[in-house]
């Protein structure tokens, strides 16, 4: 029974011969117990368990039955196979009934003894088997759902959730940074306070960013950043389980799961392994998805946004506006007679220069805004959070960056080009889409009228 050394066996008899015995029989293959009575028994189960209680059933003040109720019903977790010198099968009968695991006859021999406690041993390992493979199972089914989700920044939120139910604990959080856009740290939590989640959310996405790539495996962790976050809204910092999740292109994010005081279980690791695979192989495939989705919302010249994309971020901007009570403005741009340039040096050279102008109009917004080819040699900017005249202001700088520019037309050649630029503005010149997209056509059309190569303004047209 060398496999079974670090389990534990108590034995409960008055006689303290019996208790040598089996002490002397069991020492060798695992870790023995001895007590005289039943409430010593539960004394010790209660300052750790064990695997196996051999009992005497008749024994002064507690007996060996009214223990075994007690056993059941404070330590179901334990096997408890009970001693009788009675030889009828009515007697063991009554005590399988109980629930005893088995019986032994009085006397007991060493070798019988050792037998018994090594089938006990292995059913309860069998068991234990069995069961966290059900556990096992039942995480892969539940991890199942996760294929449903298709927004890389979905993901984490969708395991933390998974992963809190199959590991039956309440509270965690999720960090993740998404490398592939801009501004893209997050974080997300459960079982926590709208208070603690808000400050958390300051300190580890504004404050001191969490490296959610310094971990490359399932650990226990007593100390991290997180940790520090923790003590600075007023939690303890108790150990948590860090899960490391990674895509492939640039997506990472850790799972910390609080321990709250019950220590984590083995089979705790194994589910949060599945867990943690299905997780990564979500992740991958919504980086896969998004990046399909990015494609086709991309045009193939310049590789800036399409007009396709630009029709929903502005529908998606007006609304975010409306919501915040923010002002929105939108820029159109054309090319003064680009067809020139096509006609002179050709569409390879002209298709360059898109893609050069696009560039260079990139360099003259922020990340937040939203740069789109609306189609030939037409370009929309969408400015967030900006107002008319500071939108007024932008067009011109754009205005004048284009008109320094020298760009390249092949063979040492160069070229210089001007735009057209109309400028309109949420609410001031619409609160729907169409409206104020139409403002800014019509304010760079005005522009266009007035001489090319300046700034028209959605409000002259109320004039």
């Amino acid at each position: 029974m060398a496999e079974f050394a670090d389990a534990k066996v108590l034995i409960v008899d008055d006689s303290r011969f019996d208790r040598e015995m089996a002490r002397e029989a069991l020492a060798s293959s695992v870790r023995v117990e001895c007590c005289e009575h039943g409430a010593a028994a539960l004394a010790s189960l209660q300052q750790e368990p064990a695997d196996i209680v051999v009992s005497d059933i008749t024994m002064p003040g507690m007996s060996g039955v009214e223990l075994l109720e007690r056993i059941r019903r404070e330590h179901p977790g334990t096997d408890v196979i009970l001693l009788t010198a009675s030889p009828t099968v009515d007697t063991a009968v009554q005590a399988l009934r109980m629930g005893a695991t088995d019986y032994m006859m009085k006397p007991i021999h060493a070798e019988q003894l050792e037998r018994v406690i090594e089938q006990t041993l292995s059913r309860r390992r069998l068991l234990e088997e069995n069961r966290r493979l059900r556990d096992a199972m039942r995480t892969v089914e539940a991890c199942n759902s996760l294929t449903s989700v298709l927004e890389p920044g979905e993901v984490y939120a969708a395991a933390l959730d998974l992963l809190l139910n199959c590991l039956s604990r309440l509270r965690g959080l999720a960090v993740f940074h998404r490398t592939s856009l801009p501004a893209q740290d997050a974080v997300a939590f459960r079982g926590l306070s709208e208070a603690e989640a808000r400050d958390l959310r300051q300190i580890l996405v504004e404050d001191k960013p969490v490296d959610v790539e310094s971990l490359d495996r399932i650990e226990l962790v007593d100390r991290s950043p997180v940790h520090e976050a923790l003590r600075s809204v007023g939690l303890p910092a108790q150990t948590l389980m860090a899960v490391p999740i990674q895509g492939r292109e640039g997506e990472a994010g850790i799972l910390w799961i609080f321990e709250d005081g019950r220590r984590f279980e083995s089979d705790e690791f194994e589910r949060a392994a599945i867990v943690r695979g299905y997780a990564a192989a979500a992740l991958r495939n919504a980086e896969r998805y998004h990046q399909a989705k990015e494609r086709a919302f991309h045009d193939d010249v310049t590789e800036v946004y399409n007009a396709r994309y630009l029709l929903g971020a502005t529908e998606n901007e007006i609304r975010r506006a409306e919501r915040y009570k923010q002002e929105l403005s939108v820029l159109f741009l054309d090319l003064d007679r680009f067809k020139l340039v096509n006609d002179r040096f050709g569409h390879l050279v002209g298709s360059q220069t898109l893609r050069e102008l696009s560039q260079l109009l990139l360099q003259c917004v922020r990340q937040v805004d939203v740069l789109a080819r609306y189609g030939g040699d037409e370009f929309t900017i969408i400015l967030v959070d900006t107002g008319h005249e500071e939108a007024l202001v932008i067009a011109e700088r754009i205005r004048r960056t284009v008109e320094e520019h020298v760009f390249e037309a092949g063979r040492d050649a160069t070229l210089r080009l001007t735009v057209s630029i109309g400028v309109a503005t949420f609410p001031e010149h619409g609160r729907q889409r169409d409206p104020i997209l139409d403002s800014a056509d019509k304010a760079m059309y005005w522009a266009k009228s007035r001489g090319r190569n300046r700034v028209g303004s959605a409000a002259r047209l109320e004039d």
